[in-house]
């Protein structure tokens, strides 16, 4: 059932045309890839859909009661609230109980006639709007995302501040979700949970990405806005990667005609007094119309050309780390860490956010010093280093200067090219060369960034977090180059097809300084997990959770009795239990998350989507007995 169209919608910022007379419609339950080159408009086309833009003509229909929820790609300005009153304002008014409930019970500290009556006056409140299974969806958000509650949002870092306006996003069940660029400063576990999420998500997803992976597992249909036209691909990834190729070779050969065509006109009516007296005025209209088709035609964006000089080449051993051990105070960041980085070879670090990955980087590049062990670095090494929150650029100052601050030429690659024609490479036109760097989107700060890296010859790459704000175009050529490249290279990325595609081994923070080391990419990586282990701490972890809920809830201890012959081998069963619930679980998230599901009758629809709440009821059931079982005497 379709729940949104728009009909005819035009939207231009000046003399830049974004959106020129788009035709589009979602239907319930479609999980749509909104794709296009950095600065073509799909934050604007979010806007416009979610009414926080209006467009300039068209027509826009949504269904009645349509929920939509927004999360955009910049973060909201700093505010004096606490992560569990944002996420809870995602509700609205009933959030807004919620929050005061919350706030009640946390200043309780010695109860009293007047603060009990206002916990007890909120609990009736919320009894009668049946609240409190709205409630747990504020607390699972919080949980799932492992952000905490009670911390003041400006007090967080930003990649937790997008974290929580996603939580914000999803904890009110829109009808039409839209996600700009989710997974921006996420690691791989929030990115792992919220491909999960949103795999089982009933209502209608549209999603812009540059991680590639998520838009394969995830993504129904794919929509190309380009030149302010939007173009529906149905199906994956592949399919539209193929479908685009062959209509850029369309069109290509459809302007060269036309071109041709103009160019013949042009010869005609040139011609001298002869021509002039046969004249055909319907061929002259036609040659006008021609000239305005070509003056109005909007090329395709260029594609970016990237290229680094490697410069002479290093010592064979580039890093030797010998037992280092680093802690911040109590809090051991890496622990008894020892490795050798030789020439050529490509590193990719893997790890939660915080847990340590560009601690490690300053220790290589020797910005911070081991507590513990040694680094001994390498001859001839010439380290370039991308910097995740881009300190390197200078915000006031214009794109040029960034790049050089004398003159216009820079030497690259032993040979000097002027500034305007090297920043062209990056997709930089001569107007915008002259914007300060304050004014520039992150797409763009990335690829300035890049380009300043560039200039300078390097046999070491250090890079943290590359790919952040990237376009898939670009994203694909800075992989080409990174694998074309025979230096060193370091880096940290939560882009999964990206570590695949680069990185020759990995080093993955496991927790407390724990630092393991594998072969090969992300995909290597789980492979080689023992995941008979890994899934046994997971269950005990959530049943633990589960436990401690149940004790909180009842508030009373409760008096452990030995295991019966009858519950020990209910114990020994659980783990099995669980497993075959999980692989069930697992078979159905394909099923849902395949494009012709949604396109099968309601019955089997419906009898599918109730099997995988079903399931999820019957593992936290098992968890919370796990945790009952094992925790008896």
């Amino acid at each position: 059932m379709t729940i949104l169209t728009l009909n005819n919608v035009s939207l231009a910022y000046g003399h830049m045309p974004l959106l020129a007379q788009v035709d589009f419609q979602i239907s319930s339950g479609e999980r749509v890839c909104l794709v296009g080159r950095n600065g073509t408009g799909k934050s604007t086309l979010f806007r416009v859909i979610s009414e926080a833009a209006q467009p300039d003509d068209g027509e826009i229909w949504r269904k009645d009661t349509l929920r939509i929820s927004h999360l955009e790609q910049e973060v909201p300005v700093d505010t004096p609230n606490t992560i569990y009153e944002v996420v809870a304002a995602g509700l609205g008014e009933l959030g807004q109980l919620l929050t005061e409930y919350h706030s009640a019970v946390q200043h309780v500290a010695e109860p009293d006639s007047v603060s009990l009556h206002r916990v007890s006056t909120l609990q009736h409140r919320i009894d009668a709007l049946d609240a409190w299974n709205i409630r747990q969806k504020v607390e699972t958000a919080l949980s799932r995302l492992s952000l905490p509650a009670d911390k003041r949002m400006a007090d967080c870092s930003g990649g937790v501040q997008r974290q929580v306006m996603l939580a914000q996003a999803l904890v009110s069940n829109p009808d039409l979700l839209l996600l700009d660029e989710p997974t921006n400063h996420m690691d791989i576990t929030a990115i792992t949970w919220l491909e999960e999420f949103l795999l089982t998500f009933r209502g209608a997803l549209m999603f812009v990405t540059h991680d590639r992976t998520l838009l394969e597992h995830l993504a129904t249909r794919i929509v190309e806005l380009d030149r302010g036209k939007l173009t529906s691909f149905p199906g994956d990834y592949q399919y539209y990667l193929r479908k685009k190729d062959e209509l850029l070779e369309a069109e290509a050969k459809a302007n060269a005609k036309r071109d041709k065509k103009l160019a013949q006109e042009e010869i005609w009516i040139r011609q001298g007094i002869k021509a002039r007296r046969t004249r055909n005025e319907g061929r002259v209209r036609a040659l006008q119309a021609m000239r305005k088709a070509r003056r109005l035609r909007m090329e395709t964006q260029g594609r970016a050309n990237l290229a680094v000089d490697r410069g002479d080449i290093s010592g064979k051993l580039v890093v030797d780390m010998r037992q280092v051990g680093f802690s911040y105070g109590d809090h051991c960041i890496i622990r008894d860490l020892s490795t050798r980085i030789m020439r050529g070879d490509r590193v990719g670090l893997i790890g939660p956010n915080g847990s340590g990955k560009t601690t490690l980087l300053n220790l290589i590049l020797g910005e911070t010093k081991p507590d513990d062990g040694e680094i001994v670095m390498g001859t001839r090494l010439r380290v370039g280093y991308f910097d995740q929150q881009r300190t390197q650029l200078m915000p006031a100052k214009t794109v040029r200067e960034n790049i050089s601050e004398v003159g216009d030429y820079v030497t690259v690659r032993g040979r000097s090219r002027h500034i305007i024609g090297y920043l062209r490479d990056f997709l930089f036109s001569h107007e915008r060369i002259d914007s300060p760097v304050k004014s520039l989107s992150g797409g763009e700060r990335n690829r300035l960034l890049l380009a300043k890296m560039f200039t300078r010859p390097t046999n070491m790459m250090v890079l943290d977090e590359p790919t952040n704000d990237l376009d898939v175009d670009t994203l694909e050529l800075l992989e080409d180059l990174l694998v074309d490249y025979d230096g060193t290279l370091v880096l940290v990325s939560h882009d999964r097809t990206f570590l695949d595609n680069v990185v020759t081994s990995t080093l993955v923070f496991r927790g407390d300084g724990l630092v393991e080391e594998y072969v090969g990419g992300y995909a290597e990586w789980v492979r080689h997990r023992k995941p008979y282990v890994a899934k046994r701490t997971v269950i005990k972890e959530k049943a633990d959770s589960a436990t401690k809920r149940d004790r909180n809830r009842n508030k009373r201890s409760i008096q452990r009795q030995k295991l019966s012959y009858k519950e020990e081998r209910e114990l020994a069963a659980i783990p099995e239990r669980i497993e075959g619930l999980e692989h069930e679980q697992q078979g159905l998230e394909r099923q849902v998350s395949r494009r012709e599901f949604y396109q099968q009758d309601k019955a089997t629809i419906t009898a599918t989507l109730a099997r995988l709440n079903q399931i999820r009821e019957e593992l936290e059931h098992a968890y919370r007995r796990w945790g009952y079982l094992e925790g008896t005497d």
